[in-house]
């Protein structure tokens, strides 16, 4: 294999993906390096500009001049790091938990039209050919494709569903313990008095790590279930952990004889809705409100499960 080997791939590969215009190639006004930073922001609950820095590779004046930018569009804020107060921490806001939700979902369907070309029989050659590149130039990561799985809950897993929750909210959104109090009332609530033919809770495990939680309970509404606590850890993301998550209380809901899922969530929390968006819930009412420490949106989502004559 010779240099020129390597660099037609590379030729070929950065025009297949639309490096050379990345902005243009998603509708987005970011080049590719900037939608990185974004996606790794994305995905890490807590990430310093040094360790960002180190993670890409980047050189530090100009990871400084992306991050001033995304500062100055309101997409990042910083603040001093909590292991370290001489590093500076880099936490998306809002807006840019949105920009960031938006780039991987065009890029999702950016990457599922290519594959749309590629014949079934050709998708695996295809995948083990890509885990062979990143495993011989040295990715640890590229040893097999994370296993995801959904169990039952075990011992102390509903106390981690309440812990994961207060930090993972705390660290991404800011919310208060207000949150915790919430969470745990609603866990406490299920281990104390539920039904297992009409509500449940799935524990995800990537690699046999939890890494995913949702519940299913029944709302007050006769014939309604209600889906609560949705979570993904930020570095099981980008595995469809999430969509499986509510896959399964859709077919658990559906099999129990309810009518309708409905579910109450922020419009912050725009990756999630994106989710129930795609499994057909749709929203049916907003309110504002302030809990949590913040100003947020409510909203309501309902999804039937039933249709007329069912």
């Amino acid at each position: 294999m010779s240099v020129q080997d390597v660099r037609a791939f590379n030729r070929f590969y950065t025009g297949v993906i639309g490096a050379l215009d990345y902005g243009r190639h998603l509708y987005a006004p970011y080049t590719l390096t900037e939608a990185r930073v974004l996606y790794e922001l994305a995905h890490a609950a807590q990430l310093d500009a040094a360790d960002l820095r180190t993670r890409l590779g980047l050189d530090a004046g100009y990871l400084s001049r992306i991050l001033n930018r995304f500062e100055d569009g309101g997409l990042i804020e910083r603040g001093p790091s909590d292991s370290d107060p001489r590093r500076r921490r880099v936490r998306l806001t809002g807006p840019g938990r949105e920009a960031a939700g938006l780039l991987d979902e065009r890029a999702r369907d950016t990457v599922g039209a290519l594959l749309g070309t590629v014949a079934p029989r050709d998708r695996t050659r295809l995948a083990e050919a890509m885990r062979a590149i990143r495993g011989i130039l040295g990715d640890d990561s590229a040893t097999g494709p994370g296993e995801v799985v959904l169990r039952d809950p075990g011992p102390g897993d509903l106390g981690w569903i309440v812990q994961r929750n207060a930090a993972l909210y705390a660290a991404e959104y800011g919310w208060n313990s207000d949150y915790e109090g919430l969470v745990a009332r609603i866990v406490a609530d299920f281990a104390e008095d539920h039904d297992p033919h009409r509500e449940r809770v799935w524990i995800a495990e990537l690699d046999g790590r939890p890494a995913g939680c949702v519940m299913c309970v029944r709302d007050d509404a006769p014939g309604t279930a209600r889906l609560r606590l949705l979570l993904v850890e930020p570095e099981a993301r980008g595995h469809g952990i999430g969509d499986r998550l509510v896959r399964a209380v859709i077919d658990f809901a559906r099999e129990a004889g309810y009518r309708d899922l409905v579910l109450w969530t922020n419009d912050v929390l725009g990756s999630a809705r994106r989710i129930y968006q795609r499994h057909g819930f749709a929203l049916v009412a907003e309110k504002p409100h302030r809990s949590f420490g913040q100003d947020l949106l409510g909203q309501d989502w309902r999804l039937e499960l039933h249709g007329p004559g069912d």
